[in-house]
């Protein structure tokens, strides 16, 4: 290892040599590697993490390299985790990579990730987060979880002892999937953030330093379109599915390509929806400050935690949720359908798109 390499961070007292030597020890996998495993990954391969995972079956398309950095044009068409590894083994020689260039399931995710100590999770789909998440806490490793949804991203950490799970956070997949960026349309530095912010997850893991404090039992989200944070408290749910069990009794499943996605409606496709029924998912100071007129008030943060479909959902008619921009509800619409709830509609831009066209 060439200290000069890292002389930046070495001289950090939070990173010194003792954490180097560490990060040099360490291990990850990075499941994914397109919009938010490609920033990962650079800056994980930068800092001198010693042993680097990827894998990615998908090809390298033109229209990944408007957010998936690791590429250049000459790459499109190449499988994505070998591609990656020519990228990262150049920018830095002393480390050592492998590559799984195929889709994890069931049957093979075990064997991927066992020699790894961290795993972080730039999938984009919700059925193969639940599959990494489960294959994590059945074999006690580590998870950088992060997503993204337009303009709105968030991270945590789950897997570690006396945190919470995915699961903790989101019970079971919901009967309708999260759209991807092909569907849902992404700009390319809010995968970097989210990507990046991954990445020093990972690096304040390794290194453990006492001043750091990781996202254990932490949300943190961020909106991009006014650069407004938060960051919440997630508590381990003791009837969680998976990090309630014992190892030998977490079965995995692999992931289902079969899911509809969530409807959504605009401000004025909703003021034309007779009879429907409005939900305000927000945070109590939120509703406070204003709301729909005769919306029924359903914090997300409660709905989380709550195992019951909630009462104020009407039987017939439309329910359309909203948060302030459209993220916290679109999730609150995935945790309502995994408990069997129906006719559920999330408001495009929310509440301030509402406050707009009034």
């Amino acid at each position: 290892m060439t200290l000069n390499r890292y002389q930046r961070q070495i001289i950090l007292p939070e990173i010194g040599e003792l954490g180097q030597s560490k990060l040099s020890a360490a291990s990850v996998l990075c499941i994914g590697a397109g919009g938010l495993g490609s920033p990962a990954l650079l800056y994980l391969a930068a800092a001198g993490v010693g042993k680097i995972g990827i894998a990615d079956f998908d090809k390298v398309d033109e229209s990944n390299l408007q957010r998936q950095i690791l590429y250049t044009a000459q790459d499109v068409g190449k499988n994505k985790a070998e591609a990656a590894q020519l990228r990262l083994q150049s920018l830095n020689p002393d480390i050592r990579l492998e590559v799984f260039p195929e889709s994890l399931n069931k049957d093979n995710i075990e064997s991927s990730i066992k020699n790894y100590d961290i795993i972080v999770d730039g999938t984009d789909n919700f059925s193969t987060k639940f599959l990494i998440n489960d294959a994590v806490i059945k074999n006690r490793k580590i998870l950088v979880y992060g997503a993204i949804q337009g303009f709105d991203g968030q991270v945590s950490v789950f897997g570690a002892e006396h945190g919470p799970c995915y699961r903790c956070l989101y019970p079971s997949p919901p009967k309708a999937s999260v759209q991807n960026c092909a569907e849902a349309g992404v700009i390319g530095s809010v995968a970097g953030l989210v990507g990046v912010t991954q990445a020093m997850q990972t690096i304040q893991l390794i290194v453990g330093h006492e001043s750091f404090s990781p996202l254990i039992g932490k949300l943190w989200t961020i909106d991009t379109r006014t650069m407004e944070t938060s960051l919440r408290t997630l508590h381990k749910n003791p009837l969680c599915p998976v990090c309630s069990l014992p190892s030998e009794k977490i079965k995995l499943e692999s992931p289902s390509q079969n899911c509809t996605l969530i409807r959504e409606v605009t401000v004025q496709q909703a003021k034309q929806m007779k009879n429907a029924f409005f939900i305000d998912v927000r945070e109590q100071e939120e509703w406070d400050l204003g709301h729909i007129e005769g919306a029924a008030h359903l914090p997300l943060s409660s709905l989380i935690l709550s195992e019951e479909i909630p009462t104020v959902l009407p039987r017939d008619n439309a329910t359309i949720l909203y948060c302030r921009s459209g993220a916290r509800s679109l999730r609150a619409a995935q945790i309502l359908q995994a408990k069997g709830c129906i006719n559920l509609y999330n408001l495009v831009g929310g509440y301030i798109s509402w406050q707009d066209e009034e």
